[in-house]
């Protein structure tokens, strides 16, 4: 069979196409499933490989389930690339934060949330990392606007229409406020209310950094990975902040457009 140009642009294409979703799934919980799914077709092919029939038998059931469900468990995924199709943003390009726009993002939201405890006004700031938060953005008002101190606080002034809710920060922007979090089922001290349960609920589910303050007590708190650490000091925050999103040089990934 001979390979011609047309053959060469034909998978030029596939594998172009291809690259373009992986980016549109990148930063999402997406990217846990997929390696999930890497991993049963990888064990797959060595029980294969091993003759151990019941292991791969079991394993090809699996995959007959997990194909069938894949529509249902990427269907916020499916319908954000199909929505950028029509946008013409599909062939976007993505950026990532310098280290002195993540710094200016750790300067604003320490400020916020000390000026804001000392008034005692609750807030409930999340800052996305490699885990996309566009679902949960996609619950509350949409800003998309570049962060600033004046800006954040603003939001978060008792009887404004933002005040309830969720800030989440993209890179050095505020995508959105007003959001629904996911609320923790763990068991938590009574008297924490539904900001740190929502706070927690989203470090269970993501990679997310949130920061809260309690409209009771003033106490600045910061959920991680499931965890909540409370009564933090100024500096104690921002050291904290620092050492997650200075881990890597690009600690932000998200889209232009």
């Amino acid at each position: 069979m001979e390979f011609t140009v047309l053959d060469a642009v034909d998978i030029f294409i596939v594998a172009y196409v291809i690259y373009k979703l992986m980016n549109v799934i990148r930063g999402t919980r997406a990217t846990t499933l997929i390696k999930g799914l890497a991993v049963v077709f990888v064990a797959s092919l060595v029980a294969q490989a091993l003759a151990l029939q019941t292991v791969s038998w079991l394993l090809e059931q699996s995959t007959t389930v997990i194909f069938v469900a894949l529509p249902i468990v990427f269907y916020p995924e499916l319908r954000r690339a199909l929505e950028q199709i029509g946008r013409g943003q599909f062939f976007a390009k993505f950026g990532s934060s310098s280290k002195d726009q993540v710094q200016t993002v750790i300067d604003v939201v320490v400020k916020v949330a000390v000026t804001l405890s000392a008034r005692r006004v609750g807030i409930l700031i999340a800052i996305e990392r490699e885990t996309g938060l566009q679902e949960f953005v996609e619950t509350g008002i949409l800003l998309d606007a570049l962060i600033s101190t004046e800006l954040l606080a603003n939001v978060f002034e008792p009887n404004s229409p933002l005040h309830d809710g969720a800030v989440i920060i993209r890179s050095e922007r505020i995508m959105g406020a007003a959001c629904f979090l996911p609320l923790t089922e763990s068991s938590l001290d009574s008297q924490l209310g539904t900001r740190h349960r929502a706070a927690v609920g989203l470090s269970e589910q993501t990679d997310a950094l949130i920061i809260v303050v309690s409209e009771e007590t003033g106490a600045i708190s910061l959920a991680v990975g499931g965890q909540l650490r409370r009564y933090l000091t100024e500096s104690r925050l921002t050291e904290q902040l620092q050492a997650y999103l200075h881990r890597s040089d690009e600690p932000f990934r998200f889209r232009r457009g």
